[in-house]
Order: structure tokens, then sequence, then C-alpha cells
């Protein structure tokens, strides 16, 4: 059997930016057990997988090691993929997940937008585990899908070395840290970066999901909806973040760029 492949670079306008997915357009679901193994013989952070359903079309994501339930990245490499190669004509495409629909719409100026579930996270202590991932506790720690560290400032998450280690015994949940923008013209309302190893993803170099808890907590504490964010990892992304909670959506913006396309055999 044999598929389309593409590889995308997704929240970036630069070709080796951004975060890297793999989208593989299928005409019906193949074995869970292939999907995995297409996914860890790609070795990015996310291969999505699409199905069509009417209009519209299904869409699950794995890394290399396990299945998620939400990967923003790897969606908006999908709506590229949709928008840009399989349906050119189309406006807007919606995927359908585990999480519900997901929205991926043209925001000119070769933008893409989609619409992630959003996340208000809980203020709480911060696990051993945490504060030794690290090094020191973070000024405030806070909890959803994943841990989230508030730290003093963009220099401290530029250069924070985490022992990935301790980020394992998160459990399930990855570590985000994050501190506000280094000011200036130009420069980002916030920073961030993310580390699931459990997830065989060490840092992930641009987090779509991440945002869902990142944008509601920026929105509130720097008193506006609309927020430009960097994810400083060593490849680097830009995001456009809107808090949408009337809603209960985060409207994300960024660009993506097509790395390869040819023809993947699956067996």
């Amino acid at each position: 059997m044999r598929a389309p492949i593409f590889q995308v670079d997704a929240f970036t306008d630069r070709l080796f930016g951004g975060n890297p997915a793999a989208v593989l357009p299928l005409d019906a679901w193949l074995p869970d057990a292939t999907l995995a193994a297409v996914a860890a013989e790609n070795n990015l952070s996310e291969t999505a997988f699409l199905v069509r359903r009417g209009a519209d079309w299904e869409i699950r994501w794995f890394t290399p090691t396990v299945e998620v339930d939400l990967c923003g990245h790897a969606t908006l490499a999908s709506g590229w993929v949709v928008l840009e190669r399989l349906e050119p004509g189309r406006r807007e495409v919606v995927f359908h997940s585990k999480r519900g629909p997901l929205q991926v719409e043209r925001a000119g100026e070769g933008r893409l937008a989609m619409r992630l579930p959003r996340q208000e996270p809980a203020e709480c202590d911060p696990p051993p585990a945490l504060i030794r991932a690290v090094g020191r506790a973070p000024c405030q720690t806070w909890l959803g899908d994943n841990y989230l560290a508030v730290l003093e400032g963009e220099d401290e998450v530029r250069g924070l070395q985490p022992d990935l280690a301790e980020v394992c015994r998160l459990g399930e949940r990855g570590l985000i840290v994050t501190a506000p923008g280094a000011g200036g013209a130009g420069d980002a309302d916030f920073v961030s970066r993310y580390f699931v190893p459990q997830a065989g993803i060490p840092e992930d170099p641009v987090t779509g999901s991440a945002h869902c808890m990142l944008a509601p907590y920026w929105a509130a504490r720097l008193g506006k909806r609309a927020l430009v964010a960097h994810q400083v990892s060593r490849r680097g992304g830009v995001l456009g973040c809107e808090d949408l909670p009337d809603e209960r959506v985060v409207r994300l913006t960024g660009r993506a760029v097509l790395y390869l396309e040819g023809t993947a055999t699956l067996g």
C-alpha cells in the first residue's frame, strides 16, 4: 500500500524553522500498529493521519512512541496540506478529532488560523520533581493537561537545561516553562518552551496545544486578549494568540512551509 506524504514546517515562515510535522492522507484507517510504526519511522514530534468524512476530515496524531489526543502544529500542517495541495480552492477545513472539531482557515498574508479548545489552568504547588527538573522553585506553578512553570524572565527560559529524567516523573503531563518577553519593538508578549520526554519528545520545537493554557494565562496577566508568542527552542517559532473565553477556544495563527512531498510505502 502507498500513500502521499507531506512534511511541513509549522509556525514559521522559513524552511527548517518551526516544528516539522508529517501529514499522510489515507483512503481509510489502517491498524493502530501500522500508524504507530509509520510515526516511529518518521521520527518527528508528530505525524498526522487524515481520512475523509464528507466535506471534512478525521485526524489522528502520533508521536514516535504514543498517540496523543491533541496536537496544534500538526493540525496547522494538515490544514496547509488540505488547503494548498488537496483542495486548493477551499478557504477553511474542519478536522474531527478525539477533542472535537478543529477548524483551520486562511487568515491572509499566507497565514493560517485554527481554533483549539481553551484550557484555563489552576494554580498549584510545584511537585518535587518539577522543582528538581527546573533546578529551583518557579515563580508560579499552574496545572492543566501539562504543568506550567512561570519563570522571571526570557533569559531564564532560553537558558534552561531541565533534568529530563525528573520531567518524566511528572507522569503523563509535560512541562511548559514561560516568562514575559524581553520587551522592545517587535518582541513577543511572552516566550515559552515545552518538554515531554515521556511521549518520546525531549523538547518540542513549537507546540500549538501548549498555548491552549498559555494564551488564557497571559491574557489574564497582561490584560489583553491578542498576544504574540515566541517558542524559543533551537528551531523556534512564532504564534499569534487570541483568547476567546466566550467561545471556549484559543485562536492561533501562524505560517507553514513545505519541506517534503512524496509517496510512502506502508506495507
